[in-house]
């Protein structure tokens, strides 16, 4: 029996020990060392954003490290978020061929759980601020689909305004 108790307060603290949580308490692990430039895109994959930029007269989207465009439309004043927080955004999502995916919407999002490419985009912009993010497969949902309105390769555009960090 003591052999019991005691495997099992050992198996307790092993777990508290290892589980991981974010800085902010929230239930989803994240990594405070994040690197927004470590996943890139693929050549070809940057190509196709440019060629949609260019052939829809879209000027003043920034290259991100990552490969991704993006456009600052406001940069906010508020708190900046991390990859640890949980923000609300309001945001709608399209496809490259204008089909849309994600009708405006706001929603609470742990920013660890974003696609790498939103992810990316909201670390840029503060409370109050809005972006739209020209986000390659990689960075996105890459070869698989998502539901029945992302189909797998697809290069998706997000326009986003981020409205307050938890």
């Amino acid at each position: 029996m003591k052999k019991i108790l005691i495997g099992s307060l050992i198996a307790i603290v092993v777990y508290v020990s290892c589980s991981k949580s974010s800085s902010t308490g929230s239930q989803y692990p994240c990594n405070l060392n994040y690197d927004t430039c470590a996943l890139k895109a693929p050549s070809n994959e940057i190509d196709t954003v440019e060629a949609y930029l260019t052939a829809n007269n879209i000027t003043g989207a920034v290259k991100h490290c990552s490969g991704m465009y993006y456009k600052i439309d406001s940069t906010g004043t508020g708190k900046s978020a991390g990859v640890c927080s949980t923000i609300i955004a309001k945001y709608s999502g399209v496809l490259s061929n204008g089909t849309v995916f994600q009708d405006q919407t706001t929603g609470q999002l742990p920013v660890s759980q974003l696609i790498a490419g939103f992810k990316n985009g909201i670390l840029l912009i503060k409370e109050g601020g809005g972006i739209t993010l020209y986000v390659p497969p990689t960075l996105a949902y890459g070869n698989q689909q998502v539901g029945s309105k992302i189909p797998p390769n697809s290069m998706l555009i997000f326009q986003v305004n981020l409205v307050s960090v938890q």
